[in-house]
């Protein structure tokens, strides 16, 4: 669930990222929204990172590689 979670973060990081350089080159008011857009995108990279530790240290536990 972790990792969905953290796909469907970056996704949205992403397309508000690009949202907000679409509305800097009109001229408007983008830094706030790209601030959150990029916060948005790193907890969906962290969500994603921490479910691969988890899952290596759980296959390592079990005996498996």
């Amino acid at each position: 669930m972790q990792a969905i979670g953290g796909l469907l973060l970056t996704g949205a990081g992403l397309s508000m990222a690009i949202d907000a350089g679409a509305v800097k080159s009109q001229g408007g008011e983008w830094f706030g929204y790209g601030t959150l857009s990029l916060v948005v995108f790193q907890s969906g990279l962290c969500l994603m990172v921490d479910s691969l530790r988890f899952h290596i240290l759980a296959g390592n536990a079990s005996g498996r590689e």
